[in-house]
């Protein structure tokens, strides 16, 4: 690593260790560096828009999201996301560490000719949440996690979200691959590509363009109208697919059926209440 980069992966390790140290820009020799060049064997995730890698620092472990290159409609997306990130920190939001925005002049062949083009690369930094994301927990009242702590995940993510509404953000992508969890099964709520960040005095925004995922979007996206609903929508679903196993409208006595089974319940001392 150059200096500038031995100088980064120094604040950086000092980040691991420290919560009030604030996100930073940070050089693509560091991130290349921790990341092995962005190896195969350190990739940890994979989606549309962008490869997770783990990035060793020190004795700790981070995790770099490096988004899809050349494609200039992701520009917006990444500072968006940026802009975003910088302004949450809170214990059910996925720490963020800092960024990377490089670009270099590369010569290519393009038609048969020697040009200049113009090579972007964008990543971020976040810290490694060891337990994998929250669709990986996801079972029906039989097995799988006890209730107290999928009240806990529950708890949490609602605080997570509150938290997002309070600064005047909506996700707009809350679903349960985009909530992590760590050692203590403490919910981290992840992956803020799509989010929007209001104004002070806004509540609603229009859009032509529907991204999202399928099953979580309320009917009213489809109109092209962003409101903070849109998130409690969304919570509504990932609630239900907690207690159920599965997305989808769930009557309150099949769910009382399924818990009480689970937890060896008499019939008669049932209750929402109590459950």
């Amino acid at each position: 690593m150059d200096g500038k980069a031995s100088a980064a992966h120094n604040y950086l390790e000092h980040m691991l260790f420290d919560e009030s140290v604030k996100p930073t820009k940070l050089p693509l020799s560091l991130l290349e560096a921790i990341t092995n060049n962005f190896s195969d064997d350190h990739e940890i995730g994979r989606g549309g828009f962008a490869v997770v890698y783990k990035g060793m620092i020190g004795n700790g472990m981070i995790a770099v999201k490096k988004l899809s290159k050349t494609l200039d409609m992701h520009e917006m997306k990444f500072i968006q996301e940026v802009q975003c990130l910088m302004k949450v920190r809170h214990k059910n939001i996925v720490r963020f560490l800092g960024y990377c925005a490089d670009t270099q002049g590369e010569m290519t062949n393009y038609e048969g000719k020697s040009v200049l083009a113009e090579v972007r690369n964008r990543l971020l930094c976040f810290e490694f949440v060891p337990n994998g994301s929250l669709y990986e927990h996801i079972t029906d009242a039989s097995c799988g996690l006890e209730w107290r702590v999928r009240y806990r995940l529950i708890k949490g993510i609602c605080e997570g979200l509150h938290y997002l509404h309070e600064n005047h953000m909506v996700h707009l992508d809350l679903k349960p691959g985009n909530i992590l969890l760590d050692n203590n099964m403490v919910p981290k709520i992840a992956d803020f590509g799509l989010s929007r960040c209001f104004n002070e005095n806004q509540s609603r925004d229009i859009t032509s363009k529907l991204i999202g995922s399928v099953g979580y979007m309320a009917p009213e996206f489809y109109n092209g109208q962003i409101t903070f609903k849109l998130d409690i929508y969304s919570l509504g679903v990932i609630v239900m697919e907690m207690l159920t196993g599965q997305k989808g409208y769930s009557t309150v006595d099949k769910v009382l059926e399924s818990w009480r089974n689970r937890l060896e319940i008499p019939q008669q001392e049932t209750s929402l209440h109590q459950v």
